[in-house]
């Protein structure tokens, strides 16, 4: 016979227990304080933005398989903690290429922007404002390098390149982007050609979104949205006169598939800044950018968004890294959804890295609050990764904190 006793609850004792949030009228608001992580953000993100814009942002080439391969080298990631450290303040900043950021991050360029919610980028450099992280505005950006820079001009800004056929339009951005105070210039270099975004095509997403039978069938489910996109001003890239088509068409029409290493001495006698090079996938491309006398290096596949079954780039980190030694700023980006993957990059050979759907679940979730709720979670999530591996500063992150698991 047990000897517990039961008995009625007296109010006086269930009191301290309840817990009754009031109601709220703001939904948005609520729904951001809830979410914990990037995927809730993304989930948020799936049910506010109509299926051919969130897919935009979510998919990648054809099968998608580089970009579960990003996703799988961090999930292989086995973290191998040291204990009794003193750990109660952890130092997770960094001081990197003229800019400074708390955590090892900077927010990567994203095309279209205002496509995901009508603040586009200015939100996502004022939310980055307050948070101390550096932000690329993209060539393929909504926002002007000339309204970014006066409308958030305490921003720490680079700004990302493609390079046109038109070499005079690719000269009169490169020195319009100069005046407008951005520093370095992120020149990426893997977009040749377009590649096939599937869910792009079977969505039959063109730029900016048209008004199809199909689409206005969505406006019963994404009311907000389109009244937002019908309401603001119009959609259009902020460096280019040409629009109309899709993605893949603008790619194709417009870039220069004939960029070689030579091009670089043209580009550091227009640009007087760091050049930064986004794309490097060998070893090999690595050192020679180097030579040439890059300024730093981002190790990317683009989101898995150009050359599928590419390598993942946690993989590829500690073989680069090997080849261009200590001193050479490296980033990544791919794959990363979570403060813990930013640690375990580092502790492989990255100084910082970039995320683009991140802070874009974000945007989609809930505009500038939620770029902000994106950098919340990232942030909190890189000083409790660090504390539980006993690491109080990034200098102390070897590989040996975060080996790759082998794969069956």
């Amino acid at each position: 016979m047990s000897p517990l006793r039961r008995q009625v609850p007296r109010w006086s004792e269930l009191k301290p227990l309840v817990r009754l949030d009031p109601p709220s009228w703001r939904r948005t608001e609520a729904a951001l304080r809830r979410a914990a992580t990037i995927e809730d953000l993304r989930l948020i993100a799936r049910r506010r933005t109509p299926r051919a814009v969130f897919d935009y942002v979510d998919g990648a080439a054809e099968a998608e398989v580089s970009l579960a391969r990003s996703r799988q080298a961090f999930d292989s990631v086995e973290f191998r903690p040291h204990v009794l450290r003193d750990v109660r303040h952890v130092d997770p900043s960094i001081d990197l290429l003229g800019v400074t950021s708390p955590i090892p991050l900077i927010l990567a360029p994203t095309g279209f922007t205002r496509m995901m919610h009508t603040e586009g980028e200015w939100a996502v450099a004022a939310a980055a404002a307050r948070a101390g992280v550096p932000y690329t505005l993209s060539t393929m950006g909504t926002v002007s390098v000339e309204d970014l820079a006066a409308d958030v001009p305490s921003v720490q800004r680079w700004f990302q390149l493609y390079l046109w056929k038109d070499r005079d339009a690719s000269q009169a951005l490169i020195r319009r982007a100069a005046a407008a105070g951005f520093q370095t210039l992120m020149l990426t270099v893997d977009t040749a050609v377009a590649g096939q975004r599937l869910r792009d095509v079977r969505n039959g997403l063109t730029i900016p979104p048209a008004l199809t039978v199909k689409t206005l069938g969505g406006m019963a489910m994404h009311p907000r949205w389109w009244v937002n996109l019908l309401t603001s001003e119009p959609i259009e890239f902020a460096s280019l006169r040409t629009s109309g088509g899709t993605v893949a068409d603008l790619v194709d029409r417009m870039f220069d598939a004939g960029v070689t290493t030579e091009d670089l001495a043209w580009l550091r006698e227009q640009w007087p800044g760091r050049i930064v090079v986004k794309g490097i996938q060998h070893p090999q491309d690595a050192t020679d950018l180097v030579d040439l006398g890059v300024d730093g290096l981002v190790i990317s596949n683009h989101g898995g968004r150009q050359l599928d079954r590419a390598v993942a780039p946690l993989e590829l980190l500690p073989q680069i890294r090997a080849a261009v030694g200590p001193e050479v700023p490296l980033l990544i980006d791919g794959g990363v959804r979570n403060g813990a993957d930013i640690v375990a990059a580092v502790a492989h050979g990255a100084d910082a890295v970039m995320v683009g759907r991140a802070y874009l679940y974000g945007l989609m979730a809930g505009g500038e609050p939620g770029v902000e709720r994106a950098l919340e979670i990232l942030t909190s999530q890189v000083h409790r990764t660090l504390k539980l591996l006993g690491a109080t500063h990034l200098s102390e992150l070897t590989p040996e904190h975060a080996p790759l698991r082998a794969r069956a």
